[in-house]
């Protein structure tokens, strides 16, 4: 196994209320401080992801998605073997490229993990502010349980 085996990275941005669902979720994770887990949060460049798997043997992204679905709908891709809808992350990203661009450049450069997961939770507000959205936090928790879930398969 690599020196991580397991990476969750959490994307978004802190002050843009919703937008930092990726942040925190990451952040509820690191707390349960697992063996072999690396967590990297605040990642705001595309190209960075790339990176940031690159020594894992599972790595799960999670973002803020905006695709117009109902605030707090939860998606789940294995961004290995399927592709993601393209409207999902691209349509509030702060990023230089989206969370697909960076995984379509990473298949390319023969540079994804073995197994990456990505989570998106559909905002409601992305106004100036920390708080997230009482139905984006509940789904928040969710994804926090199903990645510990996943994290637990993967290692046992």
């Amino acid at each position: 196994m690599a020196e991580h085996p397991v990476t969750v990275i959490g994307i978004g941005n802190p002050y843009r209320g919703d937008d930092r669902v990726g942040l925190y979720v990451a952040e509820q994770v690191r707390n349960h401080a697992l063996k072999g887990l690396s967590v990297v949060e605040g990642i705001g460049d595309g190209f960075a992801l790339i990176d940031a798997w690159a020594e894992s043997d599972l790595a799960i992204v999670i973002d803020c998605a905006s695709s117009g679905s109902t605030p707090g709908t939860t998606f789940r891709f294995d961004a290995v073997r399927e592709t993601i809808p393209g409207n999902l992350f691209s349509g509030l990203s702060t990023h230089s490229i989206s969370v697909n661009e960076a995984i379509d450049l990473a298949r390319v450069l023969n540079r994804l993990p073995k197994e990456l997961v990505v989570y998106g939770i559909e905002g409601e507000n992305f106004s100036t502010g920390l708080d997230l959205a009482p139905v984006v936090e509940a789904s928040a928790h969710k994804v926090v349980e199903s990645i510990l879930e996943e994290i637990e398969t993967l290692t046992n």
